[in-house]
């Protein structure tokens, strides 16, 4: 029985109200006890003065590859890369190669990630082949074990099929996680539309490619009564049409990812794979509205759009390169640098952007170190500014805009289930 006790941090449980230094007393993959003070003689104890502790982060939004692009990333790299980014849980998206559209694809999938060192949660395709006609068993997806479904990589474009995927998902209580992309309005586009695909000579995205997609899964989720949560968002009015979803009370969150709103895409330097992803690094104002949004509260959640690649397929044009980037390793610091030390969240706040929120949607009892709940945590320092490698990074992606950045919040220790993950 393992038997830990963490002294001194300041523990920062939104959940909890607790925001504090506290002691932790961890007891076979549960904490115990919590208090200002603990004893006991008989644990391991680890020494967290000067650093904070907080609920592991939950990923709503992932690529591991497997099966079928094991080259990109596997189920163990890509769940070694979460536990050093201190990400315990994960939900992984279903295109691969099978797609994860039946159920027998869901017990293998979590066959394949018994080993793995953090929580894997996965998430079902809406339709067979995600080819947009024939609904997959979503009943029995949600039996075998998904969590949510999702299309993404693209959208259902039928609006039919995509109302039918709704229903069915409503009737068993899944939240539908929506990649919002009129495939049409795409037309070849590689980045964002604006002067710097002009002065590049790249063809451009608009906001309406997204903006369309937002607005009618709205609509449908407010006809159908189905739970929706809206991917990657990434223009200003993904933020209006959100809001105003939440006005009507209806049962809508959102996502952004930290590429989104840290970087516009102004800072593209080079026509290169790198800076290549779907959706597109925006304009500045998309970016602050972004901010505005998750320092408002209309935008619920902060998850990755974790995406490897090899580094041949990204060290090319934008134009052949696939879309994506990683982001497993540097949530946390992106966030904490861009969001707490930019004034636009408090490190609570972040922590429920993070954590407590993602468990909401999945409605998982996670996301909080009360006493009772299972030992997911992570142990950090924020004072200590240091420049992302992607050469250090443990996902066999290593395709990133962010190389050589200066950020601050170093994931230091990250415990699942009482256990120790990650360690620097």
């Amino acid at each position: 029985m393992s038997r830990y006790l963490i002294q001194g941090g300041r523990l920062v449980d939104p959940s909890g109200g607790i925001d504090g230094i506290r002691d932790l007393l961890i007891v076979d993959g549960k904490v115990q006890q919590v208090a200002e003070t603990i004893e006991d003689p008989a644990a391991q104890v680890v020494d967290a003065a000067g650093r904070i502790i907080m609920p592991g982060l939950i990923d709503l939004h992932v690529h591991l590859r497997e099966p079928g692009f094991e080259y990109k990333e596997t189920i163990m790299t890509g769940a070694q890369a979460a536990a050093r980014g201190g990400v315990t849980t994960i939900c992984p998206m279903p295109n691969t190669n099978p797609v994860i559209d039946s159920p027998e694809r869901v017990r293998d999938l979590l066959e394949r990630a018994e080993e793995a060192p953090v929580h894997i949660l996965p998430i079902g395709a809406v339709t067979m082949q995600q080819d947009g006609k024939e609904l997959a068993d979503i009943a029995g997806l949600k039996e075998a074990g998904a969590v949510a479904l999702s299309e993404d990589g693209k959208s259902v474009m039928d609006t039919l099929v995509f109302r039918h995927g709704l229903q069915a998902a409503a009737a068993v209580g899944l939240p539908m996680f929506s990649h919002c992309e009129d495939k049409a309005l795409v037309d070849g586009g590689v980045m964002n539309a604006g002067p710097k695909a002009e002065e590049l000579g790249l063809p451009g995205i608009t906001n309406a490619v997204e903006d369309v997609i937002v607005a009618r899964d709205i609509f449908l989720a407010k006809e159908t009564g189905c739970q929706l949560h809206l991917c990657h968002c990434s223009t200003a009015d993904s933020v209006v049409l959100t809001a105003l979803a939440k006005e009507q009370g209806l049962p809508v969150t959102a996502e952004v990812c930290p590429h989104h709103f840290t970087m516009a895409d102004d800072e593209i330097t080079e026509d290169h794979g790198r800076f290549k992803m779907n959706p597109p690094l925006r304009s500045r104002a998309d970016v602050q509205a972004l901010q505005k949004g998750l320092s408002n509260g209309i935008m619920d959640v902060i998850s990755t759009d974790h995406a490897p690649h090899g580094a041949e397929e990204k060290n090319q044009s934008m134009l052949r390169a696939p879309f994506g980037i990683v982001g497993l390793e540097t949530s946390f610091a992106l966030a904490y640098t861009q969001l707490v030390l930019g004034g636009y969240l408090t490190l609570s706040a972040l922590v429920e952007k993070m954590s407590v929120n993602p468990a909401k949607v999945l409605g998982i009892p996670k996301g909080r170190l009360t006493e009772g709940s299972a030992a997911d945590l992570v142990i950090a320092e924020l004072d200590t500014e240091y420049a992302i490698d992607s050469r250090t990074f443990v996902s066999k992606g290593k395709n990133t805009p962010f190389n050589g950045k200066r950020v601050y919040g170093r994931i230091e220790k990250t415990m699942v289930d009482g256990e120790w993950v990650y360690s620097i």
